[in-house]
């Protein structure tokens, strides 16, 4: 990753902060939390078999270790969501939050699975039959394929979803990367990778100008009913939260392009702190399933997207 926009001095960063601390009265930007859970309740429980091992069956590249016994019960996946992880970017969650992945060795084009016998109990296939999408999934990237045994297992952008045995509680990621063949899936169906940028910056799009992206190149908005002054209020609450997620803070140092006044942090009323940018405060959307989105543009008449110095773009002029 490039660091070049990273280096300023720690002294000079202090006075940025300090600077921005008392722009509207409110905190200073801080660090954001190692993951952010946007589309999916976290539920207790397992899979069973926690003690197997990565199965080596059909080339999974990982150790094989002896069954435990009959496997497990296939675990519905429900409704899936999208969690934000700080390594990872956007994963692909089931219901419960669990991570959902893919294999190298499986094929998309046509959808094909190649994870078989104790490949399978370590990875156990993800059921397609209540399968569904959740805020930020496209629907039509959810399809199945029909297994050697006959059950069906949920494809995403055609690649066969697998849950991982070790696994066991929502937002854990220990099967990215093993044997060099299984990975994340991202809510496209791509491998979940983060975006090579800063927490916050600027992109051209080709029909609103410059506008303000967060670290996965996910487009910014600001709401309409929300204040910046004399304090940043957020008006969107409750199931709102749900469709417009809040930007987490973002230091001051973790910018490029945006203007450095009035971006901050504050504290919403249940306690966590959400960024703003000239003070207002920012959100993402979960209608956009892919950096370059701006489906959130102009919804309702009180979403737009937001401009490098604050100002929301195409909205109607009433500030």
């Amino acid at each position: 990753m490039k660091t070049s926009w990273r280096s300023a001095s720690l002294a000079a960063g202090a006075v940025v902060v300090l600077a921005l601390t008392t722009a509207c009265g409110q905190d200073g930007g801080g660090t954001q939390p190692a993951s952010q859970n946007v589309g999916a309740t976290a539920a207790a429980g397992g899979y069973g078999g926690t003690g197997i091992g990565n199965g080596a069956g059909a080339g999974a590249g990982a150790e094989a270790t002896e069954q435990q016994g009959a496997a497990a019960p296939a675990v519905p996946a429900g409704k899936l969501g999208v969690s934000a992880n700080a390594e990872l970017g956007r994963v692909l969650t089931d219901a419960d939050g669990r991570t959902l992945y893919r294999f190298d060795e499986d094929t998309a084009e046509p959808p094909k699975s190649n994870c078989e016998g104790e490949c399978a109990t370590a990875w156990p296939p993800v059921p397609a039959d209540d399968a569904s999408a959740g805020a930020g999934i496209d629907k039509n990237l959810l399809g199945e394929v029909t297994r050697a045994d006959g059950t069906r297992q949920l494809t995403v952008g055609g690649w066969p979803a697998y849950r991982y045995a070790k696994d066991v509680a929502p937002g854990e990621t220990k099967g990215q990367g093993v044997g060099g063949t299984w990975y994340a899936l991202a809510p496209d169906g791509k491998k979940a990778a983060l975006a090579d940028l800063p927490g916050l910056s600027t992109r051209k799009d080709p029909e609103l100008g410059e506008i303000v992206v967060d670290k996965n190149g996910m487009t910014v908005y600001r709401f309409m009913k929300d204040e910046a002054w004399p304090k940043p209020v957020s008006a969107c609450t409750g199931a709102c939260l749900e469709n417009w997620p809040a930007v987490a803070p973002v230091e001051a140092n973790d910018t490029e392009g945006v203007q450095k006044k009035g971006l901050m942090s504050f504290t919403r009323p249940d306690g966590t702190k959400q960024q703003t940018v000239n003070c207002w405060p920012i959100y993402t959307f979960s209608g956009d399933t892919a950096p370059g989105d701006t489906n959130g543009q102009g919804v309702g008449g009180t979403w737009f997207a937001v401009a490098p110095d604050g100002k929301p773009i195409g909205a109607p002029e009433k500030e």
